[in-house]
């Protein structure tokens, strides 16, 4: 029986690629209740993150745009959820 390895599926924006890198390292992760991207605060996450887009950036990508990305989608997301009451 021929085993494959599971491919993930194709980021289609560089946007997308950067919040796939984002989760993976573990500096965003989703509410669970409305789906919105929430930021970790986890300094040593996001350090690898960045980590990531400066050594495994996407074809056709530099260095510097792909960390420039991972930095704007971490500029985007608060670190609540807009739709979750405020917790007292």
């Amino acid at each position: 029986m021929l085993m494959t390895k599971e491919r993930r599926p194709a980021i289609r924006t560089l946007r997308g690629w950067a919040i796939s890198v984002l989760q993976d390292a573990g500096a965003i992760h989703e509410c669970e209740e409305h789906g919105w991207a929430k930021d970790r605060t986890d300094p040593h996450a996001r350090e690898r993150a960045l980590e990531l887009a400066r050594h495994d950036h996407p074809d056709g990508v530099s260095p510097d745009d792909a960390v420039a990305e991972i930095r704007a989608v971490l500029d985007s997301v608060g670190d609540t959820c807009p739709e979750c009451p405020p917790s007292d």
